[in-house]
């Protein structure tokens, strides 16, 4: 089986499908999956939140997604930062545009991760990967993807649960906006304040 025979199975139905059939284990499938998006970018993160939005119901399905893609974010980013140690993988940080990435990413710190974070089409993984190398507090990273992946679900949830009325009512889209800058807001006074700890 190739990768696209298996984004192709984890469409919105066989999603449906699958979290009934394991229904009895309550949240776990909502969770473990996204989990596993994080380890395994091919899976299609929009259908899997979707369908945790269709089978728990707006909130459940968000909160399962979130917990999942968080857990999952700050798990790449652990084995990256413990890895990244290690002698063998010193060519990996050497290399200029793997140097350069993570250097950017320690510029901009929490903004970066939280931005990039909010955007469904980001490539979340690689995100994970660089921070993890680099020399970003941890702090950092775990705020920034708790507020950004917020962000980022909760859109993938309310259109997946709903997308019609999403449709039908674009004043919705204007409240998702507000949310976004609101989350940033308190992203940058949560920036600030690690900083402050930090120093």
């Amino acid at each position: 089986m190739n990768w696209t025979e298996i984004k192709a199975y984890f469409s919105e139905e066989n999603l449906l499908a699958l979290l009934a059939k394991y229904e009895s284990l309550g949240p776990l499938p909502g969770i473990v999956l996204p989990f596993l998006e994080a380890l395994f970018p091919p899976f299609p993160l929009f259908a899997i939140v979707a369908g945790n939005a269709a089978a728990y119901g707006l909130w459940l399905g968000f909160l399962y997604s979130w917990l999942g893609v968080c857990l999952g974010a700050v798990f790449v980013f652990s084995i990256c930062r413990k890895l990244g140690r290690h002698r063998f993988l010193n060519f990996l940080t050497r290399h200029p545009k793997v140097r350069e990435a993570m250097e950017w990413m320690e510029r901009h710190g929490f903004s970066a991760i939280f931005l990039l974070s909010c955007f469904p089409f980001s490539p979340s993984s690689l995100i994970n990967v660089v921070a993890g190398l680099s020399n970003m507090p941890m702090s950092q990273f775990v705020a920034a993807i708790i507020l950004g992946k917020t962000i980022m679900i909760f859109i993938m949830s309310f259109i997946g649960h709903d997308a019609i009325s999403f449709i039908d009512h674009p004043w919705k889209l204007f409240i998702v906006l507000f949310i976004i800058f609101v989350l940033w807001y308190i992203g940058k006074k949560v920036e600030m304040r690690l900083t402050t700890i930090k120093q």
